[in-house]
């Protein structure tokens, strides 16, 4: 490791000018010291109060560890095995998709929409973590349903229902195979769904870290049909969104118009919400 000493200033030092030759100085820094924090639990902003101090040899280890991973481009998400999500901390693995700012608008759109009912039903289409589903759940106090293809994902976010203290109920549904809609039975008062809605030929604006760890099958469409998964989910609304029920989406900014005009063939009232980078993010469907 080549390390001179193990006090945190020379560690820091060290692994700083590695991280520098491939990330942005200031984000070399950032990582370097959320590799400490993470493993010798020092705040970081008390780091530079503990430059003197000294670490174990497995602390220094695992920070080693954690900086080839950060080489190979592996988020901090995946090496820590938790991201944050509004108020809480979720367990993710290369199984789920890290969970973004944006869907954490989403959730807080939402809420803000309906946080006066009482005994709302909601359905999340593609739950991943769970991350959509476990906060809904908990804010609105709202009977949740959340279904997805992968038992990898419904496996993980099962456990960030124990670990959250959320009650949610977790079914293995195919969304584009209509016979799988059976172990639907009930009708929403919200429908959410976060799909994969990102072009193949956009691949080539996405960063390593994205493309290398995390789900494609969670990220990508097909060029010549985006929106596979947003006709399926309308078609499923036919008959599980109840009257006067809403439908969320999160979408893809560059397909705005396109997305409209075929949600139009569905339904009548239709907004699109920017988030907080100005873009357009949000779709809110009405019967």
């Amino acid at each position: 490791m080549k390390v001179r000493s193990n006090k945190i200033e020379d560690i820091l030092s060290h692994y700083e000018e590695l991280l520098s030759k491939q990330f942005p100085v200031d984000e070399s820094k950032h990582l370097i010291r959320s590799l400490i924090e993470q493993y010798t639990a020092i705040p970081k902003n008390q780091i530079s109060l503990n430059f003197k101090s000294r670490i174990s040899e497995s602390q220094i280890l695992n920070i080693h560890f954690g900086v080839k991973d950060l080489l190979k481009n592996k988020p901090l998400q995946y090496i820590f095995n938790e991201a944050p999500f509004l108020d809480w901390s979720f367990f993710v693995n290369e199984n789920v998709l890290i969970p973004r700012p944006e869907t954490e608008e989403l959730v807080q759109l939402i809420n803000q929409s309906c946080h006066n009912q009482q005994a709302i039903k909601i359905l999340d289409i593609g739950t991943g973590s769970g991350c959509i589903a476990i906060s809904l759940q908990k804010l609105l106090q709202a009977e949740v349903t959340a279904i997805d293809i992968s038992d990898e994902a419904l496996l993980i976010a099962n456990k960030n229902a124990i670990a959250l203290d959320s009650k949610v109920a977790f079914i293995k549904v195919d969304i584009l195979d209509i016979s799988s809609w059976q172990s639907i039975s009930k009708q929403y008062d919200i429908i959410v769904s976060n799909p994969p809605y990102i072009r193949n030929l956009e691949k080539k604006i996405m960063h390593a870290n994205v493309l290398d760890f995390e789900p494609n099958i969670a990220l990508f469409v097909e060029d010549e049909d985006p929106f596979v998964f947003y006709r399926s989910i309308a078609e499923f609304t036919k008959i599980h969104l109840a009257e006067n029920g809403i439908l969320w989406f999160e979408i893809n900014e560059f397909l705005t118009i396109e997305l409209k005009t075929l949600l139009l063939t569905y339904f009548s009232q239709i907004e699109i919400i920017q988030d907080f980078r100005g873009k357009d993010r949000f779709c809110k469907v009405m019967r």
